[in-house]
Formats: C-alpha cells, sequence, structure tokens
C-alpha cells in the first residue's frame, strides 16, 4: 500500500513539473515570435529595404577660382628703433604708448643747453679769426706798397700772404663747428623719422641718454601699408613667377585664424630668391593697404591667393566626395531613386565647392548627407533637410502588456 502511494505521488510531481515547463515554453515562444514580429525585415540601405533618408544637391556648371592657400605673418614695412644721436638729459617726452605718429613729429627733447655753450664758443673764435684775417690783409697790403718802392724784401711779403691763407683756413674750421654745434642743437629735438605707431616707451624723462644705447627710446612700426609674408610650396613658384613677370596684379586676401573672416585685400609684392631646403617652400610678400588696421605686426594669418579663374566646369559640394579603395567617388541619384557609386576626378576647391574634371554632367543628383548608411543599389528617399536617425519603437512582449493591459483595466475601474 505504500509503495503504490509513492509511485502515484511520483505521477503527480511529474504532471506538476511538466505542466510548468510548457507553460514556461509557450510564454518564451510567444514573447520570440512578437519580438520577430517588431524586429526590422533587413538592413537599413540595403536592397529589398525600406528608403534611407538622405540630402541630395544637383552637380551644376560654373566657376572656380584656383586658389593657393598658406600660412602668413603680418610685418611692418619699415620698423625703426628711434635713438639719441647726443648725450644728455632726456628732458620732456611728446608722445603717448601706442600712439600713431607722422613722419618728423617732435617725440622727445634733450637738454640742448651745453650745445647752446657749444655754439656760442665757435661763434666767438670766428669772430676772433675774422679780425685777425682784417689785420693780416691790411699788412699785406702795405708790404707790397713797399715792396713795390723796393723798401722791403720779398720774403716778408710772401710771409705775410702766407698768414693771411692760414686766417683764411681758421674761419673755414670755425663756421664748420658752428655748423657742427647747430646740427647738436637739431639733434636734441629727437623727431619720427617714419609714420606709424609706436610702442611702449623705454627711456623716461630725467634720465641720461647717449647716442651708443643699444635699446633706444622707443620703436615705430609703420601699419599703412603693411606687409604679409607667407611660403607656398615650390612646385607652385613657377605659376606664381610667370604672373608676376607678365605685369599681372596678383590679389591676394587675408583672413583670421578660423578663415570665417576676410582681413584685408591687397597684391602680391615680391618673391623671395631661393627655396627653403628644410621645407621645400618659397617666401613670398604681399603688401597691403591697411587702412582700418586689421592687420598687426606678427600676427599670424590665412592667406589666399587668387591665381586663375576656371570656367563653366562641373561643380559639386565637397561633403558628397567620398574616399575609397578605388580612389575618390560619390553616390548619384538615378531616376528609380536608387544610388550609384561613380568615381570622380577632382579640379581646385574653393570653400565648399569643388570642380569635377571628370566622371559627372551636370544636373545630376548626388547625395551630400547619410552616406554613411548607404550601398551601392539602395533605395533612397529625398529629403530637404539633414534626415534625423530615430531607434525603432520598443514593442513590449506579451507578458509585458498583460501588465499593461491589467494596469490600464485597474486605472479604469479604479
Amino acid at each position: 500500500m505504500s509503495r503504490t502511494r509513492m509511485i502515484f505521488f511520483a505521477l503527480c510531481c511529474l504532471l506538476i513539473v511538466g505542466g510548468a515547463a510548457y507553460y514556461v515554453y509557450s510564454e518564451f515562444w510567444s514573447a520570440d515570435a512578437q519580438n520577430r514580429q517588431a524586429a526590422p525585415t533587413g538592413r537599413r540601405g540595403a536592397p529589398g529595404s525600406g528608403p534611407t533618408p538622405v540630402v541630395a544637391a544637383p552637380a551644376t556648371l560654373g566657376a572656380v577660382d584656383v586658389v593657393m592657400n598658406g600660412l602668413g605673418t603680418v610685418t611692418p614695412l619699415r620698423t625703426v628703433t628711434v635713438r639719441s644721436r647726443v648725450d644728455g638729459e632726456l628732458m620732456r617726452v611728446l608722445f603717448d604708448e601706442g600712439q600713431i605718429v607722422k613722419e618728423e613729429q617732435l617725440l622727445a627733447e634733450i637738454d640742448p643747453r651745453p650745445f647752446q655753450v657749444q655754439l656760442a664758443q665757435a661763434e666767438g673764435q670766428l669772430a676772433r679769426d675774422r679780425a685777425l684775417l682784417e689785420n693780416a690783409r691790411l699788412d699785406l697790403a702795405r708790404y707790397q706798397a713797399l715792396f713795390a718802392q723796393d723798401s722791403i724784401a720779398k720774403q716778408q711779403v710772401d710771409t705775410q700772404a702766407s698768414l693771411v691763407r692760414q686766417y683764411e683756413g681758421a674761419i673755414q674750421v670755425d663756421r664748420s663747428q658752428i655748423d657742427s654745434a647747430k646740427l647738436q642743437l637739431v639733434y636734441t629735438r629727437i623727431t619720427a623719422p617714419v609714420s606709424g605707431r609706436v610702442g611702449l616707451r623705454l627711456v623716461d624723462p630725467g634720465n641720461v641718454v647717449r647716442a651708443g644705447d643699444a635699446s633706444g627710446l622707443v620703436v615705430i612700426t609703420q601699419l599703412k601699408p603693411v606687409a604679409v609674408v607667407f611660403s607656398v610650396p615650390q612646385d607652385s613658384v613657377p605659376v606664381v613667377m610667370k604672373r608676376m613677370q607678365s605685369g599681372e596684379k596678383i590679389p591676394v586676401e587675408a583672413w583670421d585664424r578660423e578663415q570665417r573672416a576676410r582681413l584685408a585685400e591687397g597684391i602680391l609684392a615680391s618673391a623671395d630668391n631661393q627655396v627653403d631646403p628644410a621645407t621645400g617652400t618659397v617666401k613670398l610678400k604681399a603688401q597691403f593697404a591697411n587702412d582700418d588696421g586689421a592687420l598687426f605686426p606678427n600676427q599670424f594669418v590665412n592667406v589666399r591667393m587668387k591665381l586663375d579663374t576656371l570656367k563653366d566646369v562641373i561643380v559639386i559640394p565637397s561633403a558628397a566626395v567620398q574616399r575609397g579603395a578605388q580612389g575618390l567617388f560619390v553616390y548619384v541619384v538615378r531616376p528609380d531613386n536608387t544610388v550609384a557609386q561613380r568615381p570622380v576626378k577632382l579640379g581646385p576647391t574653393e570653400g565648399q565647392r569643388v570642380a569635377v574634371t571628370d566622371g559627372l554632367a551636370a544636373g545630376e543628383m548626388l547625395v551630400t548627407d547619410g552616406l554613411d548608411r548607404l550601398r551601392p543599389g539602395a533605395r533612397v528617399e529625398v529629403a530637404s533637410q539633414r534626415p534625423e536617425i530615430k531607434p525603432p519603437a520598443e514593442k513590449a512582449s506579451g507578458k509585458g502588456s498583460g501588465k499593461g493591459q491589467r494596469r490600464k483595466a485597474t486605472e479604469g475601474g479604479g
């Protein structure tokens, strides 16, 4: 009797375990079937799947400027260190730091009194020598009259004539000393040798300055006009030199560091006479009027030099160009809204536009956005703006749906 009970108990346990397993198994496959129905049927962009949203632009016929880019440094045409030419005490400074000064404008004054004394001494010496010269000339006239009467010797007349010439030479020396003293007085008034902007003052009033001081009083940099020195590859030099030798004025533009704002416009002025062997480049100098002061000495700028203009060429957005194992290519949208991969050969680039020399025709639509999701032959949907990729909507499993339905039923019943 106990054995029969044990067998019956074992059969009941097997039935319970089997029923539980069947319930779990059926729930799992039901949720999996719903997930398979909710999952996408194919890879986005692959043939047979739904169309991929992209942005496209047409290839147009237009003109592209052949522009050579480089990194340049703003350089003043003239930089002058103003120094004193005489020794003395600096009495006054007549400029403000950073001021724009004009040529011959008075900048500073040195104590002129020592040089005024020297001038007075030279003028006194000149007056003394003039008196001596007049007396010597009178004596020479008397000696010549006496010699004509045969009253004195010829030697005495010659000696007196030599003395007159000596006094004439002394007067010339006195006059040169006067001119030197006057020049020293002029040097006590320090003027600007060029027009430009003065820097920070290097010497304060009250100090004794000397002609041999290396630092000077102040530095003046000429800003109008101003130059920009930049480098170009040596392979481009023949084209540039040919344009310069023809007498054409090559336009040059200076842009800011981010190449968003144009600072100034000028022309190419000159080229260096040798190639830098370390970099394989040649230095060029462009000149800018800089009337608004946008360019500042030692400022780094991006230089754009226009060499030529290509007309009636195929122009496309640079965003449409891709690089692959076979080289450069673009995705062309065909009339049936599928894309084809087309190899292209590019010409010069101007900003966000690039010229195509081979591989495209005017009017063909090119994909410019959404390229990373495309494959040759994929179906696309051309949008007017950048497509937004949204994740697929999550569908709840059967178990979760039951909970949601029960929650809604509870809220409705409540």
